[in-house]
């Protein structure tokens, strides 16, 4: 399978220094690092990827 990676339109700045990047897996949502792509990946269950969103919008 493919995984088609999307930069965060929240990641950049000035720096560029934080930067993340989101891909659709079977099931669920990768979470990487696009500074270090072959680095490895965070899998979340879209149950999980909703509550971590919404975990960081409360900050």
């Amino acid at each position: 399978m493919i995984v088609y990676w999307r930069k965060s339109s929240y990641s950049g700045g000035i720096s560029d220094q934080q930067c993340v990047e989101l891909g659709r897996l079977a099931p669920g949502i990768g979470v990487r690092d696009s500074k270090d792509p072959g680095g490895g990946h965070l899998r979340l269950t879209v149950a999980q990827f909703a509550a971590l969103v919404d975990g960081i919008k409360r900050r």
